[in-house]
This record gives structure tokens, C-alpha cells and sequence, in this order.
């Protein structure tokens, strides 16, 4: 059946059928259609094939041999490595072909490294598990997959010396049993994985299993916010499979929290790669976009899912009677006023391929909890292969505009010219703007002001390692070998003019990163944005630390992800850094595991120890007049530290493009106990409302139009110090 048939089984479907029924049974009859061999996504029909190939293949030595090798492929993607390695000793010692045999070798390298991670990392996960450099508690207890593992690299550099994909990964491997440097064989060592970085910070701690966050999942996406209006921040996460449902995770704001994922009703709702809040109807409560489909091509073509927050606990699938309904690969959108008439629009980020074309969308809002598609009137029906998309008003003229980051490199900055013809209109002013000299591939992208001076500047993920290993790069990296800008993160300084200045090497971004997940938040409270990155891509040799960087005073940034203990190697996705145990200071929560079942790895939460004596404050808006969430409001923070003027500015969003932050802003003060003033500027209605001399240290609630702010009594908590039942599925 094609998938407009199943559209209209799923939705043509009894009245009775609550909207919820009605979206799960489409995303498994969609789940249904895309388990087929053709799908790279699905490895049960490579294995079923590659077992039916070999049957046949009879006294044919090279035609078994080959598809044995491809279903161990298949047989680590579903995580079932020894059965996969059993196999391949077989076969290696029958190969006699050169390259075959080197193929198998790195194939059973990697089987082996995925025995050792299962055994230590997954089944007997610990707060260092995987944490890069390797030490402590995040050594292996049982060694037993490492040593094989660093026995077959040897190997493999005995016959490829320049192979830098298993020079990395036999550090990696001796790393996991402690024995990084002093045993790495001379020729392959790759000196300093364990120095310390220079500029220091304190460790954060990892206790998703003392809250019971560690959930386990395949990549996914993540938002920390306050669903229930209580003031304490609840975790909502995701996972990419059509077979994953949702986790809702409401904070008790005593460090625990109950898991509400089947109560909530989202535990039904299956996928979704990325996540973000919203409030499209203006009731107060935050609501939930999920995005999916994203790297399937014709396979991907998934609904995206509004869901309605009822106040209750519960979530309502409101998608088809919103108007939202289409079947697209994504995992990007964005949610802003564009046509600032104080409802919330969102644009969404399609991904097409040569023979599949999905233009992206734009939806307008009616005011009426529907929407009206309206992308190609609004000239922003973009067809390429889009991998994040941000809003933010990056010329200081009160309309939201739009940056779209694609893997083609194309980069598009879509400036909003307000109405026309009845409609918003944007103009993609990339190339005047001085963003086309940059043409590699990106993924994750965002606005944000690194340098305070009171404009947007714009940051970009490069992810342009042409399909190979990132482990390739890291080696290269360490060995101080060129290799151009691959994956670094792109910084484009705002120049005040409608044009953009790359900055990404005078401010210490050439850094392999090669990011997914990213978002931002001052981590020390000095008032400068810092930025973290989730890396890799879905081969299991992309194992590369995820990334901390420390923006130093506007001007440079310092990689910190040594001296944080953030680094972890699995894969990293939807990130948010965000104030979870009310003290006043950035912790991180991030949605872990890669795009096979085999690759599932616990979330991991970062907590902040607090960095130093800096102070706060924190600011939740309330829209009247604009849109409820007051997402697209700027606030400008101004404080004097030792004598001197300073100025903080925030625009009201989720953060970065994959991965949601709350919507509530934090503000670094530095050594300053009192904010001077406090300047917010609406959006929708652009009126601007001024605060003055606000203590430091403190949670408050601004609504538009008030004299008055309030304050909000949070209880600052520390999180248990043993594991605790929590949110993880019983």
C-alpha cells in the first residue's frame, strides 16, 4: 500500500478513534512500510537477505563468504556483536583476498570494541563510562574486548600504516584498559589524548542514573522546560525509531522524578529524531513539536506530530486538525511570530535528495488552533537537504529572519521583509550578506551573541567528512596534520551592516568537532554564551568525544572538555543546558545513542559543581499582547563588574537547532550582585518594558504590560548521591 493509501486509512478512520490512536496507527503502518532490505536504516532486512543469499549461494566460496560479511554488518548494527564476531574469525581464517581480508579485520576491530563497550559501558554503566580521556571508574573492569580489539588494530597498521581510522582507535582501546600511553606501540601512538586542556574549569558530575534519567534510546532529541507550570524543569526526550516511544520526565524539584511517560500518553507516540516547545494557541502551556524522518530519503517520509499540553499531565496529538499534517523526512524547524501578529508560525526544514523533493514549509498561524501552509507565497520553499534551521532578528529591525544550514553547503540566510500581498515575505540575502564563502556542509545552526554587542551573529556546524570515519580526522587532528575545516564549528561575526565576517579561526573554533546536537548557556556565569556539542555520525567508528567550549571573554573560545569530564564517545544528539537543581548555575542533559539498535546508549546528565563566585538572575516572560511564550522577545541585561558597564543580550528561544533549551533565560552577572536594568523588547506588539536595579541570585516572572515582576520561590536541591528509581521505562 503507498502512503497516501495508509494517510487515508489512518485518518479516514471511526470518529471514535481518539487523534493519539489515530497518529500511532500511522506511524506503524509507516514503520511497516519502511522494514524492507532497501532501507539502510533497517538492519533486520539486511540480516533476513544476507541469510537467504547465503543459503543459496551453495559451493559458491566468494558469493557466501561476501554476504556472511555484510550480515555481520547487519548483526552489529542490531547490537549482537559476539555473533557477529564468531563469524568473522571464521572467515578470516579462510580469506585469502588481500582487501577482503583487511575489510573483515577492521569489521571484527570494531565488533570486538563494541564486546568491550557492551560489557562495561552499557551493562555496568558508570558516571566515567566512555567519558574521553578514559580513566578512573571508566576503565574497563572486564578487558576482554579491548585486548582483542587492540590485538587486530596491530594488525591492521602492520599491513595499512597510514590507516588513521584504526591509529585512533587503538589509543582508544588501550585508553579503555589504562593503558594509554605507556603500552601504545611507538609507531602508533598519538601523544597527548589525556593532557588536560589549558584553560581549567571544575568537573561537572554525570547522575542520569541517580535521577533515573538514563534512558536508553537510539538517537533522539531532547527538551528540558516547565510542562506543568510549577517552576521546576521537566525533561521530555525522543528516539528516532518508529518503535521508540516518547519519555515525559516531571521534576519532583527535589532531584528526583516521576516518570509520567505512559500517563502522559507520549509513550504511545513513537519517533522523532528532534524535539521542541511551543505554545501555537496561547494557553499558557508549553506544548510539543516532533520532528522525524530526517536521513531516510524515500523512506523518511514521517509525519511530523503537535502536541497539545492539556494541563493535566496528558498530551493531545493535535496534528491533523491543526492543518500540520504531511508526510516529509525533517528534523528541523523553528517557531517564531514571523508576521508578528502575536501568534506563533513555525518553519520546517525538509530534507531532499535527487529523486525525492520536498520543499520546506512554512505554516502560518490562524489564530484558531489551525494553520495555513504558505512557504512558496512567503518565497522560503526551499528544496535542498536541510539539517538545521534557527530564528532570530539578525539586523535589529523587529522581525524574526531565518538561517538554514544544509549538507549540500549551501547556506541561506533568509531576511524577513515583513508583509506582502497579505503574506510575510523573506529574501535570501546569503550571498550579500558574506555567508557563501564558506561552502561546506553544515548541520546544526543557531544565532546567538558571542561578543555582547547587541547583534545576532550566527553559528554553524561544518559536518563535511564526505560519508567517511570522523575517527580519520580526530587521528589527523592530534597529529597536527591539515585537514582543512572539516568539522569545525563555523563562526560568523555580525558586522552591523547586513554582512557576516568569518571569525572561526582568529576566535580558536578550527577544532574537529563534527557536531549534531548542539546547543548554548553560560556555564560559569560570566555573562559570555559558552557552546556544546553533541559529535558524530552513524558509523560505530565515528567515535569521537562530544565538545565544551568556553567563550573567554567575547573574543576567543577555550575547548574545556577535558577539564569538565563532558566528553563523553558515544553518540551525541538533542542537547539543553539549563538550570535543573535551581542553584543557579547551567548543567547539561543530553540525548545519546546512534541510528541502529545496536548503537542505543544511555542520556547522560551533566551536573554543574558551580564554577566560581558569579552571580545570576533569571528571567520567565509572559506574553500578553505578543505571542503567550514570548519566543522572539530580546532582553538586554545591564550590570557594572568592577567599575565597568556591561550589557547581556538574550532573544527568547529554545537555543540551538537540535536540542531545546527553556525558554526561561539565565543571565550570568559576573562579580555584580545587582542588575542596573533589565530591557525587554516584545515581539507582536514591540513595546519595550524596563526594570531597574534587580538583586542578583534570583528566579523572576515578567508579564508584558506589568509594572511589577514576580518572583518565583525555587528550591535549590542536590541531586542523590546513589541511584534512584526515576524516569527510566520500568
Amino acid at each position: 500500500m503507498t502512503i497516501a493509501g495508509l494517510l487515508v486509512l489512518c485518518i479516514a478512520c471511526n470518529e471514535k478513534i481518539s487523534s493519539n490512536a489515530e497518529m500511532q496507527a500511522l506511524l506503524s503502518n509507516i514503520q511497516q512500510t519502511e522494514s524492507v532490505y532497501e532501507n539502510p536504516f533497517y538492519p533486520e532486512g539486511g540480516l533476513a537477505f544476507y541469510d537467504s543469499v547465503m543459503q543459496v549461494s551453495g559451493n559458491n566460496y566468494q558469493k557466501g563468504s561476501l554476504a556472511a560479511f555484510y550480515k555481520c554488518r547487519a548483526l552489529l548494527q542490531l547490537g549482537k556483536e559476539k555473533q557477529a564476531a564468531t563469524i568473522l574469525e571464521d572467515l578470516l581464517r579462510s580469506a585469502t583476498n588481500p582487501a577482503f581480508r583487511l575489510g573483515i579485520m577492521k569489521t571484527l576491530a570494531i565488533a570486538y570494541l563494541r564486546i568491550g563497550e557492551r560489557a562495561n559501558c552499557v551493562l555496568n554503566h558508570s558516571a566515567e563510562s566512555c567519558v574521553f580521556p578514559i580513566m578512573k571508574n571508566g576503565i574497563h573492569a572486564n578487558k576482554t574486548g579491548s585486548d582483542k580489539a587492540i590485538e587486530m588494530y596491530q594488525a591492521i597498521l602492520q599491513e595499512d600504516t597510514a590507516d588513521l581510522e584504526s591509529r585512533w582507535l587503538l589509543n582508544i582501546a588501550y585508553m579503555t584498559i589504562g593503558e594509554y600511553p605507556g603500552k601504545v606501540p611507538p609507531a602508533w601512538l598519538l601523544k597527548g589524548l589525556d593532557a588536560d586542556t589549558a584553560l581549567r574549569m571544575k568537573p561537572f558530575e554525570e547522575m542520569a542514573v541517580n535521577t533515573g534519567l538514563d534512558i536508553n534510546n537510539m538517537a533522539g532529541g531532547s527538551i528540558v522546560d516547565d510542562f506543568d507550570n510549577d517552576g521546576n524543569l521537566d525533561i521530555v526526550t525522543s528516539g528516532w525509531g518508529l518503535t521508540e516511544g516518547m519519555h515525559f520526565c516531571r521534576s519532583n524539584g527535589n532531584g528526583t522524578f516521576t516518570n509520567l511517560s505512559a500517563l502522559s500518553g507520549l509513550r504511545t507516540l513513537t519517533g522523532g529524531l528532534n524535539i521542541m516547545q511551543t505554545d501555537y494557541n496561547n494557553d499558557g502551556l508549553k506544548d510539543i513539536f516532533v520532528l522525524r524522518g530526517a536521513w531516510k530519503a524515500k523512506y523518511g517520509r514521517e509525519p511530523v506530530s503537535l502536541l497539545k499540553n492539556n494541563g493535566d499531565g496528558t498530551f493531545t496529538d493535535v496534528t491533523k486538525e491543526s492543518g500540520l499534517l504531511s508526510l516529509h523526512p525533517t528534523q528541523t524547524a523553528t517557531w517564531a511570530d514571523f508576521n508578528n501578529d502575536g501568534w506563533l508560525d513555525v518553519f520546517i526544514g525538509t530534507e531532499s535528495t535527487v529523486n525525492n523533493i520536498y520543499p520546506c514549509e512554512l505554516y502560518i498561524n490562524n489564530k484558531d488552533g489551525s494553520f495555513t501552509e504558505m512557504a512558496a507565497k512567503a518565497n522560503c520553499n526551499i528544496v535542498d537537504f536541510i539539517k538545521g534551521v534557527n530564528s532570530g532578528d539578525y539586523n535589529n529591525d523587529g522581525r524574526p529572519d531565518i538561517i538554514v544550514s544544509a549538507l549540500s553547503g549551501e547556506k541561506r540566510l533568509l531576511r524577513n521583509d515583513g508583509i506582502r500581498d497579505g503574506c510575510v515575505h523573506f529574501t535570501d540575502v546569503a550571498e550579500a550578506a558574506g555567508l557563501k564563502s564558506n561552502r561546506d556542509g553544515t548541520f546544526s545552526t543557531w544565532f546567538m551573541d558571542y561578543d555582547n554587542d547587541g547583534w545576532s551573529d550566527i553559528i554553524m556546524s561544518n559536518y563535511d567528512s564526505k560519508g567517511g570515519s570522523l575517527a580519520v580526522y580526530a587521528a589527523a587532528e592530534a597529529l597536527h596534520r591539515p585537514i582543512g575545516k572539516c568539522g569545525q564549528t563555523i563562526l560568523f561575526r555580525n558586522n552591523h551592516d547586513g554582512t557576516f565576517t568569518d571569525v572561526t579561526e582568529a576566535v580558536g573554533l578550527n577544532k574537529v568537532v563534527f557536531a549534531m546536537g548542539a546547543n548554548f548557556g553560560d556555564i560559569d556565569n560570566d555573562g559570555y554564551p559558552d557552546m556544546y556539542f553533541g559529535t558524530g555520525n552513524p558509523l560505530y567508528q565515528s567515535l569521537v568525544p562530544n565538545k565544551l567550549f568556553k567563550n573567554v571573554d567575547g573574543k576567543r573560545f577555550a575547548d574545556v572538555t577535558t577539564s569538565c569530564r563532558v566528553g563523553n564517545l558515544q553518540k551525541g544528539h538533542g542537547v539543553a543546558m539549563a538550570d535543573l537543581d535551581n542553584d543557579g548555575d547551567l548543567d547539561i542533559y543530553i540525548d545519546m545513542g546512534g541510528a541502529y539498535p545496536g548503537d542505543a546508549y544511555q542520556n547522560l546528565l551533566y551536573i554543574n559543581p558551580g564554577q566560581n563566585m558569579n552571580h545570576w538572575l533569571s528571567v520567565d516572560l509572559e506574553g500578553t499582547r505578543s505571542n503567550r511564550a514570548a519566543i522572539g522577545a530580546r532582553i538586554r541585561c545591564c550590570f557594572k563588574e568592577n567599575g565597568k558597564q556591561r550589557a547581556v543580550y538574550k532573544d527568547v528561544n529554545s537555543g540551538g537547532s537540535f536540542g531545546a533549551n527553556p525558554l526561561r533565560q539565565h543571565f550570568g552577572l559576573g562579580l555584580s550582585q545587582v542588575v542596573d536594568t533589565l530591557e525587554i523588547k516584545w515581539p507582536g506588539s514591540g513595546s519595550t518594558q524596563v526594570f531597574m536595579n534587580i538583586t542578583a541570585d534570583q528566579f523572576i516572572r515578567i508579564k508584558e504590560g506589568s509594572h511589577q515582576f514576580s518572583k518565583q520561590q525555587l528550591i535549590p536541591f542536590a541531586v542523590a548521591k546513589k541511584p534512584l528509581p526515576g524516569c527510566a521505562p520500568q
